[in-house]
């Protein structure tokens, strides 16, 4: 750590800051504009600069980092406990260096430009998945009330909705045509927005390697590296599981031990993909064992676990384990052995 720490509430326009000393110790504070704050930054020594993970964040801590400055990134929702009395700029930056000083406190890893934009376009194709879910529910009411159920798939409904759209009439086809057009639009954007990734992350050699875990594809392995970026950040396949909130929620005091549900924190678009893919993987499972061929061992233990405590269970039993695979396999460079037994 440096002898300098600085504390910074980000904003748009106005940045409050906090220079405080070795010993914790504020000794000066800012309240700048955008020129200001870059300007100010620019004289400043190597500092430790303390800021939360918020919007911005990873693209001031960049620009510190290359300036020669140590970025710790906060959590927020750590942070905001250390706030005393009423919330203002000021008290935010106090309540930094209080946090900071919580040597339990882990902080935030700071993404390179390359993570971000991948995420960009994570979050482009979920809010164009949702809409599309959308436009679909309203498009099997209109055919529903004109006595058509359309099946359940997608593709399949869209194809069925085609097929009837002439025996509407001519008010109904008017309203839908513009819903049809935009269906079949979001649908090309997304299989567009799907290639681009393809071509961003096709010489990711993690990207490549967490596609061989089973119920591990595309859209899960690149999310993973957005988000996570280095897998050294965790010490532990059980605690990248801990942090996609899909361990255990623990209830203990002396010698009474409760564990309940999932925890459910960290991560939400991390762990439905991971809680998907391990549903897929377990019906692969099943299939598999129907046909009469012989499961790996860890196809074995989800069908086992699956007769023992049903289905959703073990579907998320398996997420967890795939993610400590996911941890294993991103850490070693290696790719998934079904039949690997560790020493």
């Amino acid at each position: 750590m440096k002898n300098t720490i600085i504390t910074i509430d980000l904003a748009k326009s106005v940045f409050e800051l906090a220079v405080a000393n070795a010993h914790y110790r504020i000794t000066q504070r800012k309240r700048l504009d955008l020129a200001g704050f870059t300007e100010f930054m620019h004289q400043q020594e190597p500092a430790t600069v303390v800021m939360e993970a918020c919007g911005t964040a990873h693209h001031w801590g960049r620009q510190f980092r290359d300036a020669g400055h140590e970025v710790v990134l906060l959590p927020a929702q750590y942070v905001r406990p250390y706030r005393r009395r009423n919330k203002t700029d000021r008290a935010d930056c106090e309540a930094l260096l209080e946090a900071f000083r919580c040597d339990g406190l882990k902080p935030v890893a700071l993404k390179s430009l390359e993570q971000q934009e991948l995420q960009h376009m994570h979050r482009l194709r979920e809010q164009w998945k949702q809409t599309r879910q959308k436009r679909m529910n309203f498009l099997r009411g209109v055919f529903r009330e004109q006595g058509i159920p359309l099946p359940l798939g997608d593709a399949e409904a869209l194809r069925e909705a085609n097929t009837h759209v002439e025996t509407l009439s001519s008010l109904t086809l008017h309203l839908l045509q513009p819903l049809l057009d935009e269906l079949k639009g979001l649908e090309e954007s997304m299989h567009t927005l799907e290639q681009q990734i393809v071509q961003a992350t096709r010489h990711n050699e993690a990207v490549a390697c967490l596609q061989t875990i089973p119920g591990i594809g595309l859209i899960t392995s690149t999310a993973l590296v957005a988000a996570i970026g280095k897998p050294e950040q965790f010490k532990s396949g059980r605690q990248l599981a801990c942090w996609l909130g899909i361990t255990p929620r623990e209830s203990s005091s002396g010698n009474r031990r409760h564990l309940g549900s999932i925890t459910k924190k960290g991560n939400v678009y991390l762990r439905t993909l991971l809680v998907h893919g391990a549903r897929s993987a377990l019906v692969s499972a099943k299939r598999l064992a129907k046909a009469g061929k012989l499961p790996s061992r860890l196809q074995q233990w989800a069908i086992q676990l699956e007769q023992r405590v049903g289905h959703n269970k073990a579907t998320v039993a398996l997420a967890n384990k795939l993610a400590r695979i996911v941890w294993a396999c991103w850490k070693s460079g290696t790719p998934y052995q079904p039949g690997h037994c560790p020493a």
